[in-house]
């Protein structure tokens, strides 16, 4: 049954590569919506990193977000130290990591930050140690793959938050370690102490006294976590009418970043859908055409005793061959767009996916071909089935 059926499907060739073209871009349009989302999901899932709120200057809660979790946006400008020290005394606060951005070593950015921030996304250490003092650097594992830099080798970081920024030539960086990769956003920074950053920059104070310089010193944003529940009520009202501060929480903003970029998704799932639509119409005009062109055929299979239900069942049969092909290239080819999505946000510098791999829901793509299979042959399978086998013996060649 599956030989003929195979050798039916394939006596129209022209026919069936263009229903099969019109099913596999359906199916892998709707494989990729799926893919795609689920490992966007992951991916914002790991670098948020149970952070609960991201303190930065006045401004827009959503470029406070993505500047500072997701290191894909502009801060809004520098805090004060100062605000760090009174987080850190609020009841409310489990936990206060500062980031001090400006600078960056070809297009990936310089975080000073505390060793707090590693452990808060459960870093591990591929080769060397963490910073000890300042002017020591550990590489995300992406930053050392593009750079090629090693443990021991110096490179000197340019200002501002991308590439084509003035060189900092008279301030080496030294490689103490390298991150393993962890497919978060430390694999592409470049992390140091905050004393490094200021080391950096006081050449444009260079004329203060120290306790000047001391009171001067800022940060750029502060990731905290929260020491209870009533800290979502309490911590962002508190923040907010502090001078000059602003707050955004992560788990809403994300889900407002979410939503716009859902948009995009729904035309593409709408448009697979479309393409799933006038595949299966396609498919139900090609088998109802076959049936009637092989009544001949299907009356001789009847008389050396094939019952009606096993006529029917080899076009359905026929269908079913051609969704279990569409659907194996479907698959195939939205996850190959997967990839390729994976390879350009990587060059980017952008946000990084989740693992390659299988997301739950992609098995309703076969599923899905297959029922749009049975159903484009169910007409055509019982137009089989109903063949009056005397009446078109009879009938004059």
């Amino acid at each position: 049954m599956i030989r003929l059926a195979w050798k039916y499907l394939w006596s129209s060739p022209l026919t069936t590569a263009l229903n099969l073209l019109l099913l596999t871009l359906g199916l892998a349009a709707v494989t990729f919506v799926l893919r795609a989302s689920a490992q966007v999901e992951s991916g914002l899932r790991r670098d948020l990193a149970g952070i609960d709120l991201v303190v930065g200057a006045k401004g827009s809660p959503m470029q406070i977000m993505l500047a500072g979790v997701f290191h894909l946006d502009a801060p809004t400008g520098n805090i004060p130290l100062a605000t760090l020290e009174s987080l850190k005394r609020q009841p409310l606060v489990a936990q206060a990591v500062p980031l001090s951005l400006g600078d960056a070593f070809r297009g990936f950015r310089i975080v000073g930050t505390t060793p707090d921030y590693l452990e808060l996304y459960g870093a591990k250490l591929g080769q060397g140690a963490a910073w000890t003092k300042p002017m020591q650097a550990v590489l995300g594992a992406e930053v050392a793959r593009a750079s090629g830099l090693k443990v021991g080798d110096r490179f000197a970081g340019s200002h501002g938050l991308g590439e084509g920024g003035g060189a900092h030539g008279d301030h080496l960086f030294e490689v103490v370690g390298v991150l393993a990769d962890s497919s978060s956003v430390l694999d592409r920074l470049v992390l140091t102490d905050l004393a490094s950053v200021w080391e950096v920059h006081e050449e444009h104070h260079a004329g203060e006294v120290h306790e000047d310089a001391e009171q001067r010193r800022e940060t750029t944003l502060i990731l905290v976590r929260y020491r209870s529940p009533l800290a979502a009520v309490m911590l962002p009202r508190w923040v907010n009418a502090q001078d000059g501060l602003q707050s955004a929480a992560p788990a809403l903003e994300t889900a407002r970043l979410m939503r716009l970029v859902g948009a995009g998704t729904e035309v593409l799932r709408g448009f697979g859908i479309v393409l799933l639509a006038a595949a299966g119409l396609s498919v139900w005009v090609a088998l109802l055409h076959a049936v009637r062109a092989r009544q001949g055929d299907l009356a001789m299979l009847r008389m050396l005793g094939a019952p009606a239900s096993r006529v029917a069942a080899l076009i359905a049969l026929e269908a079913v061959l051609l969704a279990g092909l569409a659907a194996a290239l479907g698959l195939l080819a939205g996850h190959g767009l997967v990839a390729l999505l994976e390879r350009l946000l990587a060059a980017r510098q952008s946000l990084r996916l989740g693992p390659l791999g299988w997301s739950e829901a992609e098995w309703l793509v076969p599923l899905l071909a297959t029922a749009l299979a049975l159903l484009a042959a169910a007409w055509p399978a019982w137009r089989a089935y109903r063949l009056d086998v005397t009446t078109l013996l009879q009938a004059p060649r």
